[in-house]
């Protein structure tokens, strides 16, 4: 391998695991350059978000403890267009979107890319718990991470054949005590640093005022909270405030639990309705991508969806045993084996091949 081939840009959080994740590229010989984001000009730091200026000091901090450079790149502008934007015009529609899927597809990896061939290095790292490998084919297929409770495969489902021939997961076989572990020997300052668990461009984690503050030309402003039968059971703030599934703050009672059942957002209401009446078999999902060519091949072929796959429509949900038909050239209707809990549009819905993503697409 060329010197050329052995220089990798590593996307520095500030968190552990891209800390782990660049020494571990440095032990296996790259000549490495640590690159972080400026994403966003940050709120008062919880601790428990990423993006921010200490974060980027963290980064830095760890860089020099590495002897390896450490680069900013600011992209303040397109993150407010790609991600803030169609994150605030989601939730007016009444959906439910997933910023850190779209950040990654619609700007991170392009960034990251960008850069990595201007600086002419060969490979990009991150701190993602996810594996990839080549077949022999010459295909690269996408893995979960062995770490069940850290897997983040489910965020990586629009990545491309091309990208994934320049990525590299270092965390993919290790778990979260590993990474820690190594993080502690090395002396890193994010060493015990709290997981990330806020969006980090969302003061205190409250969607709702964020939307309202800066959406607020977007919004419907408040409606009907409806039955499943359309009878009208009190006034809610606005479908922005509401997700599928949610139970807290409707502030109806009816002597049995309400569950955000749907959103209407045609006609400004909020349909309520028990436990059970949130809980579904089937649902559509359209913008589908197959990781895999050979999968995007197969879609023309019947038998393929003779057979069980397993789908995770979110993050923390375990993929549930489900058959897919094609419906469209990019659009599938996905039929559970086992009623789903709180199916929410906006989510993405990722299939699973055992361990391999096949691909995804969005709940409509």
């Amino acid at each position: 391998m060329s010197v050329k081939e052995k220089k990798a840009l590593v996307a520095m959080s500030g968190g552990v695991d891209s800390s782990v994740a660049a020494y571990l590229m440095k032990e296996q010989g790259y000549e490495v350059i640590g690159v972080s984001m400026h994403l966003v000009s940050c709120h008062r730091s919880t601790g428990k978000s990423c993006c921010s200026a200490s974060d980027r000091s963290d980064a830095r901090d760890v860089c020099t403890t590495l002897g390896i450079p450490h680069y900013t790149l600011d992209y303040r502008r397109e993150f407010q267009q790609k991600v803030i934007q169609p994150f605030i015009a989601s939730y007016a529609r009444g959906r439910t979107p997933i910023p850190c899927t779209s950040c990654n597809a619609e700007l991170k990896f392009s960034a990251f890319f960008e850069d990595m061939r201007a600086r002419d290095a060969k490979v990009i790292a991150t701190g993602h718990y996810a594996r990839v490998s080549l077949d022999r084919s010459g295909a690269y297929r996408l893995f979960r991470g062995s770490d069940d409770a850290k897997d983040q495969s489910y965020y990586l489902f629009q990545l491309t054949q091309d990208e994934l021939k320049h990525l590299a997961f270092p965390l993919g076989d290790l778990t979260k005590q590993d990474v820690r572990r190594i993080a502690r020997e090395q002396g890193f300052i994010t060493q015990d640093k709290p997981e990330s668990q806020e969006i980090c461009f969302v003061p205190d984690d409250d969607y709702v005022a964020f939307v309202e503050q800066n959406g607020a030309h977007l919004l419907q402003g408040e409606g009907n909270f409806v039955d499943l039968q359309g009878n009208i059971l009190g006034k809610h703030a606005g479908i922005h405030a509401y997700t599928v599934g949610q139970r807290r703050g409707l502030g109806i009672s009816r002597g049995e639990r309400m569950f955000v059942v749907e959103i209407r957002a045609q006609q400004n209401e909020v349909v309520l309705g028990t436990k059970s009446n949130v809980m579904r078999r089937e649902m559509e999902v359209r913008g589908l991508h197959w990781v895999c060519w050979q999968k995007e091949k197969q879609m023309g072929e019947e038998q393929y969806f003779e057979r069980p796959v397993h789908v995770r429509i979110r993050s923390q949900h375990p993929p549930a045993k489900a058959f897919i038909t094609p419906t469209g050239e990019r659009s599938i209707s996905v039929r559970f084996e086992d009623p789903q809990c709180a199916i929410t549009p906006g989510q993405a819905a990722v299939i699973y091949d055992g361990d391999e993503v096949l691909g995804g697409g969005w709940i409509q």
